[in-house]
């Protein structure tokens, strides 16, 4: 089977169809670039992103609502402060299961960093924690993709592993297993068995329900929950909290 490969130039973009795919490509435009800036601690930032952020003509933060600062600006606040030459866009990300009105949002920073790319800009979107790992970069990234611009991703110290480091825990070790769970579901009834550590993201949100699947697990298991991690209002508890805020983690360590 002959496969061909068609290259053509149109509307600023280079386009190749190629054995049915079709790939799109801009050149000399900005550049997205995903910048993990750590749990909440300043210090916990890398020399790669702090690098990066000193640098990028444009910042992008999203907040959760129009009413409400966005805590990864917050964190590098002391790096703008001594710059006076970039752009901040705040695209509007809101805590809803609606995906109608999130595909809106998403399409709607798109768009505004889509026109910055375009003018030739960098644009470094920060995200709390890594930008793989249950981040709203990656819906930004994907459409970004689509538009044939170029994506880059800076890693950056995870929640968990931050909260694990602020209660003085070890997570895994040898042939150990570590789960991680951003909401607590029927699936994690059926692989808890299997694993030696759990690790619940957002807990509070799961109420009675995590305790109630956790306690039914015959094993012994230390429990630990942090708030706010690495942040001056941090809080660690034994056991789970119940009335934490969206920034809760909880941390279960099962005993062999």
């Amino acid at each position: 089977m002959v496969s061909f490969i068609v290259f053509f130039y149109y509307r600023g973009k280079y386009i190749i169809v190629w054995a049915n795919r079709i790939l799109v490509f801009r050149l000399g435009e900005g550049k997205l670039i995903g910048v993990g800036v750590g749990p909440g601690d300043s210090e916990l930032l890398t020399l790669k992103a702090v690098k990066i952020i000193k640098d990028v003509p444009v910042i992008c933060a999203p907040r959760s609502s129009r009413n409400k600062p966005s805590r990864a600006l917050s964190i590098i606040k002391d790096i703008l402060a001594s710059r006076d030459n970039y752009r901040l866009i705040e695209p509007v990300f809101p805590m809803t299961r609606d995906i109608k009105e999130l595909e809106r949002h998403w399409d709607e920073a798109a768009k505004l960093v889509a026109d910055e790319l375009e003018k030739g800009y960098d644009v470094a979107f920060v995200t709390l924690g890594d930008p793989s790992l249950y981040s709203t970069f990656s819906y930004l990234q994907e459409r970004i993709e689509d538009l044939g611009f170029e994506v880059e991703m800076v890693p950056g110290v995870t929640s968990f592993t931050g909260c694990a480091a602020s209660a003085s825990m070890t997570l895994v070790e040898g042939d150990e297993i570590l789960v991680v769970v951003p909401r607590v579901d029927e699936r994690l009834k059926e692989i808890i068995s299997y694993v030696d550590t759990c690790i619940i993201m957002k807990s509070p949100k799961s109420g009675s329900e995590i305790e109630d699947i956790i306690g039914d697990d015959p094993r012994e298991k230390k429990i630990v929950s942090i708030q706010n991690c690495s942040m001056k209002d941090e809080t660690i508890r034994e056991g789970f909290m119940r009335n934490g805020n969206y920034l809760s983690t909880t941390i279960i360590k099962f005993r062999k």
